[in-house]
């Protein structure tokens, strides 16, 4: 079983791209507090489709969020030919713990006047 789930703070405003054939993918990093130490530990978290677009539009840095997901590493050659590895959680799940600001205007509905029924 590969199931990750981490709570922690954006350390930068996430950065939401397209694919070539239109699919939206979103990648942030998440300081989480380390168990034993006074240190963090930065997680690398990509998001894809709705998750991204939601993420990109609800988070910024500084943001609390927990992630559920599982963990994945790829390989790839650097410009200098070196060979690299990247440890990252892909998102099936993030919440929201700390709201910001939404990053463009909906409209709001008139408020309601009436009382609740409780």
């Amino acid at each position: 079983m590969n199931k990750v789930v981490l709570i922690g703070n954006l350390t930068r405003d996430p950065d939401v791209r397209n694919t070539q054939s239109g699919v939206s993918v979103c990648t942030f990093t998440l300081a989480v507090q380390s168990r034993y130490k006074e240190t963090a530990d930065f997680i690398n978290v990509v998001a894809w489709r709705g998750i991204a677009e939601t993420c990109g539009r609800y988070l910024k840095k500084g943001s609390k969020a927990c992630v559920c997901g599982a963990l994945q590493s790829r390989s790839y050659e650097a410009k200098d030919g070196s060979k690299r590895t990247v440890v990252e959680v892909i998102a099936d799940e993030v919440e929201f713990l700390s709201f910001a600001e939404k990053k463009e205007a909906e409209p709001v509905g008139e408020p309601i006047d009436d009382e609740l029924p409780f």
